[in-house]
């Protein structure tokens, strides 16, 4: 009889221990799957970072191109450029307005 109860004790820890066992696997899986996608989100704000990094670059040479302090601007006046509609009309910033790719070692890092 006692042995019985034992094996009855054993048995009911046994569930237990398999319920807690499938409740971990799930919580891990759950947890795995968001660190995938905090992964991948985070590639997307690199990407976004090297683009948005490129394109404040670019503003940048602009504005110092009007503000004369650019040698390339060859002591062209800003009255000058501006004068100058394609050039003063930020509609006419065509690559601006191009998507700038990614190069594959910001979206896939590892």
């Amino acid at each position: 009889m006692r042995k019985q109860k034992h094996l009855d004790d054993l048995t009911a820890q046994l569930n237990q221990l398999r319920k807690e066992n499938s409740q971990i696997l799930t919580s891990l899986t759950l947890t795995t799957h968001h660190c995938f996608a905090v992964e991948a989100d985070n590639s997307v704000l690199r990407t976004q970072m090297v683009e948005l990094s490129s394109r404040l670059q670019s503003l940048d040479e602009i504005f110092q191109c009007l503000n004369g302090s650019n040698p390339i601007s060859n002591g062209l006046s800003v009255t000058a450029l501006r004068s100058n509609d394609s050039f003063s009309n930020p509609c006419n910033f065509t690559y601006m307005n191009q998507p700038i790719m990614a190069s594959a070692e910001y979206m896939f890092p590892y």
